[in-house]
């Protein structure tokens, strides 16, 4: 069973910080994907960026601003956000798409991500 854990979500002012953390298990093959997703009330969900093989893509609103990375060895997929706005406090979830992740991943696409974290809430505030 595929399961994504988030962590790392929380209470930032405007201009600062925050890395989260996304620990994904249970895929026996390489062939997905990560993405992150955000969800403010009464908004759409919205791609935030995604991560397949060597490739990163990431929405236009968080460009410049919030990276991806992963670490292999633990399984472990990270969203570093910096110079943090206001209009960034959102629900953010980790998701997974498999297979055909190197496919679907540039399209951040929620509809096409099978395999949901629980989310963890990020408010920036001051």
């Amino acid at each position: 069973e595929v399961q994504l854990v988030e962590s790392g979500g929380g209470l930032v002012q405007p201009g600062g910080s925050l890395i989260l953390s996304c620990a994904v298990s249970g895929f026996t093959h390489d062939d997905y994907a990560i993405g992150w997703f955000r969800q403010a009330p009464e908004r759409e969900r919205e791609g935030v960026s995604c991560i397949s093989g060597g490739s990163v893509y990431y929405g236009n609103s968080v460009k410049g601003r919030f990276t991806t990375s992963s670490d292999s060895a633990s399984k472990t997929v990270y969203l570093q956000m910096s110079d943090l706005k206001p209009e960034d406090t959102a629900v953010y979830y980790c998701a997974a798409v498999s297979p055909l992740g190197y496919y679907y991943c540039p399209t951040l696409n929620h509809l096409r991500f099978n395999s949901w974290g629980q989310g963890t809430q990020v408010t920036v505030s001051s």
